[in-house]
């Protein structure tokens, strides 16, 4: 058990007013139902009819009834007032139950923080290799309509391209039908008749 501090004044005299409350309400309550219990006793006729003092005594029952009711109420208030004394003036007690509460609020994080990374390494893993069975599928059953429209116009001017150079050279080449090639005639032409003859 934690050792007893002491009180400033003002709360040493709350609390000792507390416990007059407290004794009083007591008090007075078995007082009251003390009373009751004497009224409650036959007694011996008096000058006083019976009526009369029936009436009497029903009276103060109802009367001291309620001051027991009133002394529990107040018990029941005073009780109240110490839970917020102890709630506003307990210090020690007040931290030790915010230290306990961020202790499990720290656990749960951790917690938590545990289950996170260890689901984004799952889905890490799970993405990974739907990522290599998508990437291989597509590249095993692609076909040429299957291009994205740029790679398929240039896979088109390539064909393009080659195609003409393949058809220039045949277009150059001789036809077979033609005979030998003949030799090309002289540049100059012989119009003013034969030339010098060579001398003997």
């Amino acid at each position: 058990m934690a050792q007893q501090r002491a009180l400033p004044q003002s709360k040493e005299t709350l609390l000792q007013s507390y416990n007059k409350r407290l004794k009083d309400d007591i008090k007075s309550m078995m007082d009251n139902f003390t009373e009751i219990i004497k009224t409650a006793k036959i007694e011996d006729e008096t000058q006083v009819s019976r009526a009369t003092q029936g009436e009497q005594d029903n009276y103060e029952m109802h009367v001291r009834a309620s001051n027991i009711v009133r002394a529990g109420e107040s018990l029941m208030k005073l009780v109240s007032d110490l839970k917020q004394f102890l709630i506003l003036n307990d210090f020690p007690s007040v931290n030790e139950a915010i230290d306990q509460r961020n202790q499990q609020l720290r656990a749960l994080q951790e917690e938590c923080d545990r289950k996170l990374t260890a689901l984004r390494d799952e889905v890490s893993i799970d993405l990974y290799e739907l990522e290599e069975e998508y990437y291989s599928s597509s590249s095993s059953l692609r076909e040429a309509n299957d291009l994205p429209l740029c790679e398929a116009y240039w896979r088109l001017d390539l064909d393009t391209d080659a195609a003409d150079g393949l058809a220039a050279p045949l277009r150059a080449s001789p036809e077979p039908s033609a005979g030998p090639l003949q030799p090309a005639a002289p540049a100059h032409s012989h119009a003013s008749g034969p030339g010098p003859t060579e001398r003997a």
